[in-house]
C-alpha cells in the first residue's frame, strides 16, 4: 500500500456495504487494515460495461485505490486477490450480520488492523465447509469487542480478582465482570465458570459453552449498540420462525 497527497494505492479491503448514488454510481463502505472503515464513491460502477461490479462483491478480498480527503474519496481501482467467496444459508447470513456490526460499531477512518484480521479470519472460516460457523462468529464478536475497548473480563472475579473456577457459577455484570454466586441463582447473565473460561480461551467446543457465549456476547453488543437494532437479527429470527434452523446472530 502506498499513500501520498490524498491518494491511497493498493490497500487491502473487504466490501461491507454499497448503495446507489445518482444515476450510475455507488457509494461503497470498505473495511481496510490501515484506514479502518472508509466510504468511497465508485463512479459509473452501475453503468453497463463497467468492470467494477465483478470485483466488488461482499466477502471477497480486494486491493483498492482511491483519491481525495475528507469523509469520502473517489475509487480509482479495485481488483480481487482471491476467487469470489462462496457462502449460503447460515454462513451467508452470519457474514452479513458481521458486516452490519462493523457498520454500526466501527467509526470511519479509525484504523484497527486487529479488527481487519479478525474479519478476514471469520470470512475464511465461513467459506470453509469444515469450520463451525457459529463458533467462528462468537470468536469474531469477542475479538471485535476487545479491539474497540469493550473487552469482556472472562478469567477473574470482579472485585476480588480471584481466578474463575470451572465448577462455580457467576453472575456477569456488563460494567465489571463475573461475580461469584453463593448458592442457586437464575438469570439471563448467569454462567458457569467453565463457559466463561472456554470463551476466554476461544475454545467453545461444546453446545453449552456456545449457547452461553451467544447470550453473553449478545448482551455486551446490545449494550454497545445503545438501542440501535440489527436488521440481520430480524431476518434470522424470521428464518427461524419458518423452520430454517438458523443460529447465527
Amino acid at each position: 500500500m502506498s499513500r501520498s497527497a490524498g491518494r491511497v494505492s493498493l490497500e487491502p479491503a473487504y466490501l461491507l456495504h454499497h448503495y446507489a448514488w445518482r444515476d450510475s454510481s455507488r457509494i461503497l463502505e470498505l473495511l481496510t487494515p490501515n484506514h479502518g472503515r472508509v466510504g468511497v464513491f465508485a463512479r459509473a460502477s452501475r453503468r453497463q460495461g463497467s468492470a467494477l461490479p465483478a470485483a466488488l462483491q461482499p466477502f471477497g478480498a480486494l486491493l483498492v485505490s482511491w483519491s481525495g480527503r475528507g469523509e469520502a474519496g473517489r475509487l480509482t481501482g479495485a481488483e480481487r486477490t482471491q476467487p469470489p467467496a462462496r457462502m449460503a444459508g447460515e454462513r451467508l447470513m452470519s457474514g452479513f450480520y458481521a458486516n452490519e456490526l462493523l457498520l454500526k460499531l466501527l467509526p470511519r477512518n479509525d484504523p484497527h488492523p486487529d479488527i481487519y484480521a479478525a474479519y478476514a479470519a471469520l470470512v475464511g472460516d465461513l467459506c470453509a465447509q469444515t469450520a463451525e460457523p457459529v463458533r467462528a462468529l462468537r470468536i469474531f464478536e469477542k475479538r471485535l469487542l476487545e479491539a474497540l475497548g469493550w473487552g469482556l473480563n472472562l478469567e477473574r472475579e470482579t472485585g476480588s480478582g480471584q481466578s474463575l473456577e470451572s465448577g462455580s457459577r457467576y453472575r456477569y455484570l456488563l460494567e465489571g465482570g463475573p461475580e461469584l454466586i453463593d448458592g442457586a441463582a437464575e438469570g439471563s447473565l448467569v454462567f458457569s465458570g467453565a463457559s466463561l473460561l472456554s470463551l476466554a480461551r476461544e475454545e467453545l467446543a461444546d453446545q453449552r459453552s456456545l449457547a452461553d457465549a451467544r447470550r453473553l456476547l449478545r448482551a455486551a453488543l446490545d449494550h454497545c449498540l445503545d438501542g440501535r437494532t440489527l436488521r440481520t437479527r430480524e431476518v434470522l429470527l424470521a428464518m427461524r420462525a419458518h423452520g430454517a434452523g438458523m443460529t447465527g446472530g
